[in-house]
């Protein structure tokens, strides 16, 4: 392969990914949806980031485990702690990467 053939693979590659993007956006931005529509909407995102967090942590080889040594469940209470009391993503995370580190490494 040379430079060009290189080159071209890697804009067609960038257009393809960037296009399903923005032209949901571009197209849909100029509708005016109903306001209970907005709200049903509001709720997609954090209900699929809540199942695929929930899956994670309650089967991470795929299959439900609720057993005691499923370190990302003692990992969660902490950091779920810590994220109801204070709110901040960042303490949230240095939470749970600790518990996690600490787990697996003494554990």
């Amino acid at each position: 392969m040379n430079s060009s053939s290189i080159w071209f693979i890697i804009i067609s590659v960038s257009i393809v990914s960037i296009l399903p993007r923005i032209l949901p956006v571009a197209v849909l931005s100029r509708f005016d949806f109903p306001a209970q529509l907005k709200k049903w909407l509001s709720f997609v995102a954090p209900a699929v980031l809540g199942s695929l967090t929930a899956l994670y942590i309650l089967a991470p080889d795929g299959y439900i485990d609720l057993s005691i040594n499923n370190n990302f469940i003692w990992s969660f209470i902490p950091t779920l702690l810590v994220a109801v009391r204070t709110r901040s993503l960042l303490y949230s995370l240095l939470v749970g990467m600790a518990t996690m580190a600490l787990l697996y490494n003494f554990f």
